[in-house]
């Protein structure tokens, strides 16, 4: 055994995430651990990794373990040199190199100072770390980050050189738990396919959130949380779907026995009471008796009575007799209610790129074009860092008539005068991050010059499956990663945009929530451009092909 939670409660607020919760993690274990968004999965890793404090139960860890854990902000740390940033956050890295370098020039005669400096020089041995600079470096090479970009701060990087980043820490760590947190958001298909590789092969045990399938695959058991308490399945996702759909068809059968008992029992109550209040004497009194027993049952019973989380794969209902389709559709957990209201207004062109050149200090790509109509969907498919954000931001920029920020060498893109543009991006402008959830979106709304008010607001935020409450008074900086995948589709349609354009939109978001995603693309008449590496998602929205490659 590793790690072992017992009886984990934890609550923000008047939330409660878990009650109950246990989970038991083995040496090499490959777990996956999924839930709805904002359930509480990142919370879970830091409670493991002992960041997080603030709840009740018990947790026992081996002596000596060492866990690494991949971030998934980056707000703070956006100046850093990349390398620096991977050296600072390996186990123990930063303290013994602060010894090593310091303490020559002060310790003198001091025993203890001589003590601490012997100590840490034993122990950078031990951990490896003499090469650790030179080892990290080619790490970060293989997983393609240029070189140029590794001496450089972390905001040069895209987003999935970040998570590249993130990887190499943990591949570095030599630590015998890993927790990674969504790792294949915006990689490229053959990243992840590095990562899958590099998965399988390793020898310490992994913790890893993920609505990935391809990466679910490669796991021996999926946790999922939900209710509160953590559900074990042992196998991979194929595995995962056959037991949740059983189980979930258990659950509604029990569920709507227990709501038939219930039923039954409070016509009891009723007839009690009818029969007291037409008697009298002995009799008055023995009715009486009667109704406050079964009312005591009654109480009793409805109180244990909880109704479950019900979901199941789409795929997987596929498979499923009408009937129980027809019961599922009774009780299925709610899910975000996602309104396009693009409108339909013919074949003119909505974006035009012709012959673009785009890049920084040099090209980045050449020779892209595409011509966008209303109702149409292109993808823009290419390696990361091949230049896919940058023309995003660039096509963004000429609609606000800014600067582009990259340099053009060649090349035009044209927006129609009357175009409006909904954005979803890699991450969420720090303007809103201190803001309260529903202040950020009376704020986005007002932004698009479009009325809103506190009674609108509260309609978003359930539609949307935020507690109007509870959730609308958090800052966005305190929401869960998909809590804040939610907010920038909020943004996005807001002003009923007849563009939109989709940074890997599926990122950090719950399996149901990307099936009502792609059902609402499904029904939006305006048009599309996107970039994705979900290859379900690609499948789903479908549409054109535009190949970036990088620049000759």
């Amino acid at each position: 055994m590793l790690i072992n939670l017992t009886n984990i409660r934890k609550a923000i607020g008047t939330k409660v995430l878990y009650d109950g919760l246990d989970l038991t993690i083995q040496p090499g274990e490959k777990l996956g651990l999924i839930g709805r968004n904002g359930i509480g999965k990142t919370t879970l890793l830091g409670i493991m990794a002992g960041t997080d404090h603030d709840f009740t139960g018990t947790i026992d860890r081996r002596r000596g373990l060492i866990i690494a854990s991949t971030a998934q902000e980056h707000h703070g740390v956006m100046d850093q040199p990349v390398l620096e940033y991977v050296l600072e956050n390996l186990p123990e890295y930063a303290h013994l190199h602060h010894i090593i370098e310091t303490h020559p020039a002060t310790m003198g005669d001091d025993m203890t100072l001589i003590g601490e400096y012997t100590d840490a020089l034993t122990r950078f041995g031990e951990l490896g770390y003499y090469d650790i600079q030179e080892r990290a470096r080619q790490e970060l090479v293989d997983f393609q980050l240029p070189p140029e970009r590794i001496d450089g701060p972390m905001r040069n990087l895209s987003g999935g050189q970040k998570r590249f980043v993130e990887l190499v820490k943990v591949t570095l760590s030599d630590a015998h738990l890993a927790l990674i947190d969504e790792p294949t958001n915006h990689m490229d298909y053959i990243a992840k396919e590095a990562f899958i590789e590099w998965l399988e092969a390793a020898q310490q045990a992994v913790v890893v959130i993920t609505h990935d399938r391809d990466v679910l695959a490669a796991v021996d058991r999926i946790v999922e949380i939900k209710d509160h308490e953590a559900l074990s399945f042992n196998g991979d996702y194929e595995a995962y779907l056959k037991q949740n759909g059983r189980t979930t068809m258990n659950a509604m059968e029990q569920y709507e026995f227990d709501q038939r008992t219930l039923a039954n029992m409070h016509k009891q109550v009723i007839e009690a009471r009818r029969k007291k209040n037409m008697a009298a004497g002995p009799s008055a009194t023995r009715f009486r008796i009667m109704e406050d027993r079964l009312q005591r049952q009654y109480d009793e019973l409805k109180s244990r009575i909880q109704k479950p989380s019900f979901w199941i794969d789409a795929e997987q209902l596929d498979t499923m007799q009408s009937k129980a389709v027809e019961k599922y559709d009774r009780y299925k957990a709610k899910n975000i209610r996602i309104h396009t209201t693009g409108p339909a207004e013919g074949q003119r062109i909505l974006l035009s790129v012709e012959d673009l050149s785009l890049g920084y200090d040099k090209p980045l790509f050449e020779h892209v074009s595409l011509a966008l109509r209303q109702g149409e969907r292109i993808e823009l498919k290419g390696r990361n860092g091949v230049g896919k954000s940058t023309l995003i931001r660039a096509i963004l920029a000429t609609a606000r008539q800014a600067k582009l920020g990259a340099q053009a060498y060649a090349g035009t893109i044209e927006l129609d005068p009357r175009v409006t543009i909904g954005v979803y991006e890699q991450e969420i402008d720090a303007k809103y991050l201190d803001q309260p959830l529903g202040e950020a979106i009376m704020t986005v709304y007002r932004e698009h010059d479009v009325a809103v008010n506190d009674q609108k607001v509260r309609q978003v935020l359930s539609d949307y499956l935020f507690d109007p409450q509870l959730d609308g008074a958090l800052p966005i900086h305190r929401l869960s990663g998909g809590q804040k995948a939610r907010f920038q589709l909020i943004a996005m349609l807001c002003h009923a945009p007849n563009l939109l354009i989709l940074d890997e939109p599926t990122n950090h978001l719950d399996l149901p929530s990307i099936e009502e995603l792609e059902k609402a693309l499904d029904r939006y008449t305006g048009a599309i451009l996107y970039i994705s590496h979900d290859s379900y998602f690609t499948r789903n929205v479908g549409g054109e092909v535009v190949e970036i490659a990088p620049a000759t």
